[in-house]
């Protein structure tokens, strides 16, 4: 008798194989996950936090804005627009307490560029110490970005400011690609404008002056989730908190204001009495 085909009754059943490969992957399903290394979890940033820094920061000066920033200060090996309607004007009141921190460890803050000259005597009195200061002086918009492209990539400066007016998007990623090469933060001076257009900066702020002495910081950009509003910072120039006294430090109470009940004197209400209107004559 011949055996029975394959399909019909008394056939033995098709046994099923399956490779190792299947086998793993099936019962990678029912493997239960170990929590993350410790190293890793340090390393791994989720969206809704805030966002931290492996390259260090640099304090700004401010408690207030301290807690906005990533890491709890200015990020070193990396790039911070600061957005102005008016350079030379607030850019030194943010970034002075900065400065005066990094000139006496005796490191180098390089400045390219500033539209005007910096205030020597003023950055003294918020502690700068002059001897690690250099000033490179240049006007043309290439000559700016190639200093600063070089400070940069030497990675020797405890800060480099450089005032850019001019700048496309992809030299600004260049710039950010070259600053992870330097131990402390770079700083891109630019106009308020530029704040419509994209940038690789991972940090970026608008300053602006507000009453009383003080400056407004809004947070346009961080590692993080949003900042809502702006901060009001006290920053009184240099020297003047010595001398000013109580009464004018905060200017804006000086404001004169008209009074909604004043008593006027009798000409002056005749003055402002509207004349009669005359009729025309009737004939």
């Amino acid at each position: 008798m011949s055996p029975a085909p394959l399909g019909l009754a008394g056939a033995s059943p098709p046994v099923a194989l399956t490779s190792p490969s299947q086998n793993t992957i099936a019962g990678a399903h029912a493997t239960v996950h170990e929590p993350l290394a410790a190293t890793v979890e340090a390393a791994l940033w989720r969206g809704n936090q805030l966002g931290g820094l492996g390259a260090g920061v640099e304090p700004s000066g401010f408690a207030q804005l301290d807690v906005v920033l990533p890491g709890g200060g200015w990020p070193c090996a990396a790039l911070t627009e600061v957005l102005v309607s008016q350079f030379s004007v607030v850019e030194f009141r943010l970034l002075a307490s900065m400065m005066a921190a990094i000139t006496q460890r005796g490191r180098t803050v390089a400045l390219v560029g500033p539209t005007l000259w910096p205030h020597m005597p003023g950055l003294r009195h918020h502690g700068v110490d002059d001897r690690h200061l250099v000033w490179v002086d240049v006007d043309a918009p290439k000559d700016r970005l190639w200093s600063t492209e070089q400070l940069v990539k030497a990675g020797s400066c405890g800060a480099v400011i450089a005032w850019l007016p001019l700048v496309r998007a992809e030299q600004v990623r260049r710039l950010q690609v070259l600053a992870a090469r330097c131990t402390g933060p770079v700083f891109l001076c630019r106009p308020e404008s530029a704040a419509r257009d994209s940038s690789a900066a991972p940090l970026r702020v608008v300053l602006r002056v507000a009453t009383d002495w003080q400056i407004a910081v809004q947070v346009l950009k961080r590692k993080g989730s949003p900042v809502e509003g702006q901060l009001q910072l006290p920053s009184m120039p240099g020297g003047l908190n010595k001398i000013m006294t109580p009464r004018l430090r905060y200017p804006s109470r000086l404001v004169a204001v008209e009074p909604s009940h004043a008593v006027d004197s009798p000409v002056a209400a005749a003055v402002r009495q509207p004349e009669p209107v005359l009729e025309p004559s009737q004939s």
